[in-house]
């Protein structure tokens, strides 16, 4: 396996909001004092709930309003460099993946993602660590073996859909996810890591986690 690299910040701010953000009369922070999120491609206020969409070179995760989210739901319209996440979340309550077939993988952690990426076919994994993520590639062949039997693997959506594994303290969850769900869960383990072993508390928030994706399945 090539040597783990950082992943850029789980949530950015885009390049392009500094270029294109204005400011707006009558538009203030929302409470508690956050500030007011912008469209990153069109600069347009966005409400709490919006969608995602991916910068591909950079990995980057961009916010975006309902008309630009409605644009780049075409296939073609970002090309390659943008695609819009997807929404679906799917248990796959059969999926196993044994310990020998885990240590194969590389992952040191029971905390992870998979992802395809479409340039180059090669699949990744990203784990969540106190100083944001890591990701290193995944042996092909090894990957073969564990997609192997699996259809719903095959159907990942490059780049956007990541394959969810959470195998800490005797869970065993695997999850079809879009992309920004594995960026939060990155922030969540950020947030509340404590110590060496991280502390009760972040567990209890990647259980809470876990317990909202079943809920919005």
């Amino acid at each position: 396996m090539d040597p783990a690299t950082a992943l850029p910040e789980p949530v950015t701010a885009s390049r392009l909001r500094g270029l294109l953000r204005r400011p707006r009369s009558g538009v203030t922070g929302r409470k508690g004092g956050d500030e007011q999120e912008y469209c990153d491609m069109c600069a347009e206020v966005l409400p709490p709930s919006h969608r995602h969409m991916l910068d591909v070179p950079q990995k980057a995760v961009l916010c975006t309003c309902r008309p630009c989210s409605l644009l780049f739901d075409q296939s073609t319209a970002g090309g390659r460099h943008y695609r819009l996440l997807p929404e679906r979340r799917v248990q796959l309550s059969g999926f196993r993946i044994d310990d020998m077939l885990w240590a194969g993988l590389g992952v040191p952690v029971g905390l992870a993602f998979f992802v395809r990426e479409g340039a180059t076919g090669v699949t990744s994994v990203g784990y969540p660590s106190p100083l944001g993520a890591t990701r290193a590639e995944v042996d092909p062949e090894v990957w073969e073996e564990v997609a192997g039997g699996y259809p719903e693997l095959a159907d990942l959506a490059d780049d956007v859909e990541a394959l969810l594994v959470h195998r800490s303290g005797g869970a065993n969850e695997h999850w079809i996810v879009p992309l920004d769900d594995c960026y939060r869960l990155v922030a969540v383990v950020r947030a509340h890591w404590k110590g060496l072993s991280g502390g009760a508390d972040v567990w209890e928030h990647i259980d809470a986690f876990f317990t909202g994706l079943s809920e919005r399945d």
